[in-house]
C-alpha cells in the first residue's frame, strides 16, 4: 500500500481529531479506558500545532489516514510526542512506524537530542512498539518529566503501567539538512515622526516577536555554491532574499563554502508580518553558525540592514522599541500575551502606503513610557489602508468587536491582543470565511536564537 508523509493543513484540524478518537476505542476494556474515553483532542489545540509547523500527515488515496504531533514544553534539548494515531484499518501496515521516523528525522535536522514520549507498558502498539524504534524506559520521577508526570495523574492514567521513553538523536552531520525557524513580528505601535535626508522616513516602532512563522532548511555545501533547489514561484534566485543574505555573509567573511536553502511559507506575503526579513535574518544567523564563520550580533544586524530595515531585530531575537529605518534597537521586557493575527488575504503595497499624501509624517515623537501607558497605540498607516484596502477595514471591524484591533507594519494582517491562550483560541475559533486566524504566543527570545544555541551546542561533526 503506497502512502505519503506531509505537513498538515489547518483544514485538517477535524479529521485528525476524528482519527484520534477511532484510535482511543482500540482501549476499550482497558484498564486506562476510564482516562481515555474522558478525554480528546481539541481541535484548537492541533489548529494551533498546525499552524506551527508541528503536525505531519500520512495520506492514502487523497485521504488521510493518520497523523503525528509533536510537543516542544519538555526539556530544552528535547521534543515530545505529543499524539500519533492510525485509523484502526490502516494499522499494521507500517503507517505509524513511517510517522514516527518522520518526526524523529524533523527533530534531529531541528538539533535536539531526543524524543521523549510517554505511554502504556502492557499494550503492544505502546511501549513494545516504540522499543523496537530505540525509545527505551527512563525514570519517570527525573525532573525533565515532572511535568508531564503530574498531567498524567491529573489525568487519571493508571501510574503503575504508565512508562516514560526517551530515544537518543544522532548528531548532525556535515552535509545533513537542518531546520531554522524563521518568527513572524507585530508592530504593537507605530509612528512616523519625520523624514531623513536619504528619503527614508524616521519610524518609531514596537516590534513584538511570535512563536509562529516561517521554516528556514540550510544544508552546507563545500563547492562554495549558494542555491535555492525548490524554484519559488515569481522569485528569480537572485532577487530572493534568503540567497542574498547567503552571498552578503559568504562575500563578506570570505568563507570558502556554500549552501542549499529551502523555505517553507506561513507568514502570508505583504501581511506586514516581516516575513521575509526574517528568513533572511535566520539564514544569516543559521549559516554564521554552520559556516562557523564567528560574526558576532553586531555585525550580523549590520549585514541585514542592508537587506532590509526589519532585518536587525530578527538576527537579535528580542521583542525591542525601534527607531530610526527601525534598525536602532532597544530590547524590551514585554508581559507574556497571546495574539490573534487575522490575514484578510489582501496584499498592501508598503510604497504606495510610503507615497499616500494623506500619510501622516510629522508627527510628535513618542516615548516608552507612553506606550507602556497605553497613550502611545495607533499605527500611522491604519488610516490610509483602511480608505484603501476595503478587506482590511473590514477585518479590523471584526476583529474590533473583541477588543482593540490593530494593523501590523503597513499591513494587511491585523491582530488583536489577550491575555490568556484560551481567550485567543476563542476568537480564532470564530474567524469569518474569507479570512484566515493564526493564534501565536509573544516570546523572547526569539525561537531563532534557542535554535542556534541548540543546533550550535550540538555541533557538526566533521
Amino acid at each position: 500500500m503506497h502512502f505519503t508523509i506531509s505537513r498538515a493543513h489547518d483544514d485538517d484540524a477535524e479529521r485528525l481529531c476524528a482519527i484520534e478518537r477511532a484510535a482511543v476505542e482500540l482501549f476499550r476494556g482497558h484498564e486506562a479506558w476510564p482516562s481515555y474515553s474522558g478525554m480528546s483532542l481539541p481541535v484548537d489545540t492541533v489548529r494551533d500545532l498546525i499552524a506551527r509547523g508541528m503536525v505531519w500527515v500520512a495520506v492514502v488515496d487523497g485521504d488521510v489516514v493518520g497523523f503525528v504531533c509533536l510537543d516542544t514544553d519538555g526539556a530544552e534539548h528535547a521534543i515530545g510526542i505529543a499524539e500519533i494515531d492510525v485509523l484502526p484499518a490502516f494499522g499494521g501496515k507500517g503507517i505509524g512506524a513511517a510517522l514516527l521516523e518522520h518526526a524523529c528525522a524533523w527533530a534531529r535536522e531541528a538539533g535536539y537530542r531526543r524524543v521523549d514520549l510517554g505511554t502504556l507498558a502492557d499494550v503492544p502498539w505502546n511501549a513494545p512498539f516504540y522499543a523496537k524504534h530505540g525509545f527505551a524506559v527512563v525514570d519517570k520521577h527525573a525532573p525533565d518529566f515532572a511535568r508531564a508526570l503530574r498531567r498524567d495523574r491529573e489525568n487519571g492514567f493508571p501510574d503503575h503501567l504508565r512508562v516514560f521513553m526517551s530515544r537518543p538523536l544522532e548528531p548532525l552531520a556535515e552535509g545533513d539538512w537542518t531546520v531554522w525557524p524563521a518568527p513572524a513580528k507585530l508592530n504593537l505601535f507605530l509612528r512616523i515622526v519625520g523624514r531623513r535626508e536619504d528619503g527614508y522616513h524616521e519610524l518609531q516602532t514596537v516590534f513584538r516577536l511570535l512563536d509562529w512563522g516561517d521554516e528556514v532548511r540550510l544544508r552546507v555545501r563545500t563547492d562554495g555554491a549558494i542555491t535555492r533547489p525548490k524554484a519559488v514561484p515569481g522569485v528569480p534566485e537572485e532577487a530572493d532574499l534568503t540567497v542574498r543574505a547567503a552571498r552578503l555573509l559568504a562575500a563578506h567573511t570570505g568563507t570558502a563554502m556554500g549552501a542549499e536553502i529551502e523555505v517553507s511559507k506561513r507568514i502570508p506575503m505583504g501581511g506586514g508580518l516581516g516575513g521575509g526579513s526574517s528568513d533572511a535574518a535566520s539564514v544569516l544567523v543559521g549559516l554564521n553558525t554552520l559556516w562557523n564563520t564567528g560574526l558576532d550580533e553586531d555585525a550580523l544586524a549590520a549585514l541585514g540592514l542592508s537587506l532590509g530595515a526589519d532585518v536587525p531585530v530578527f538576527v537579535r531575537g528580542r521583542s525591542a522599541w525601534a527607531e530610526g529605518v527601525g534598525e536602532a534597537l532597544t530590547p524590551m521586557h514585554l508581559p507574556r500575551r497571546w495574539y490573534v493575527v487575522v490575514d484578510p488575504r489582501e496584499h498592501v503595497p508598503t510604497a504606495a502606503l510610503f507615497a499616500a499624501p494623506e500619510l501622516t509624517r510629522q508627527a510628535p515623537r513618542a516615548t516608552i513610557s507612553s506606550f507602556v501607558s497605553g497613550a502611545s497605540a495607533e499605527n500611522a498607516f491604519e488610516p490610509v489602508v483602511r480608505a484603501r484596502h476595503p478587506r482590511v477595514a473590514a477585518a479590523l471591524d471584526w476583529l474590533g468587536g473583541f477588543g482593540h484591533a490593530r494593523l501590523s507594519g503597513s499591513g494587511g494582517c491585523v491582530f488583536l491582543e489577550t491575555r490568556t491562550h484560551e481567550a485567543a483560541l476563542g476568537v480564532a475559533s470564530r474567524c469569518p470565511g474569507g479570512f484566515t486566524a493564526h493564534v501565536a504566543a509573544g516570546i523572547d527570545p526569539s525561537p531563532l536564537l534557542v535554535a542556534r544555541n541548540r543546533i550550535g551546542a550540538k555541533g557538526i561533526v566533521s
